[in-house]
């Protein structure tokens, strides 16, 4: 698979899903990752790629090219496992694009000397919230 110029998202739960249909309809060229296939059900008027297949397993990603994405967009339900996903796509793949959703702000130690970038659900909650109480 041409990775070249494609955005990557691994884990497509509510938040991947919706990302996935957000850019491909905005005519970006995404593939979405998950490793079962049911997932994919979510994505109605998608119009990218699809691949199952467990993102933890290294050589997966390499099959898939994933080294010459765009960027990578890590949106599991696990803090720990995105976390481990962009240390592996930052630190073994270079790859210099990657953002992850994570739960706990705490975890933002973690990578901190990356460029990796978080999305955190709490946070953006807790801001919409003020801005709405302004």
């Amino acid at each position: 698979m041409n990775s070249i110029k494609k955005i990557f998202i691994i884990g497509i739960g509510k938040l991947g899903a919706s990302i996935a249909k957000e850019l491909s309809c905005n005519g970006e060229d995404v593939v979405c990752i998950d490793k079962k296939a049911e997932a994919f059900n979510k994505l109605d008027d998608f119009c990218g790629f699809t691949q199952v297949g467990d993102a933890l397993d290294l050589a997966f990603l390499e099959q898939i090219d994933i080294k010459s994405s765009k960027a990578v967009i890590i949106t599991t339900n696990d803090d720990d496992v995105n976390i481990f996903l962009a240390h592996e796509c930052f630190f073994l793949l270079s790859i210099k694009n990657i953002y992850i959703r994570l739960w706990d702000t705490d975890k933002s130690k973690l990578i901190q000397y990356t460029s990796i970038d978080a999305i955190y659900p709490f946070i953006l909650s807790l801001d919409k919230l003020r801005e709405k109480l302004k």
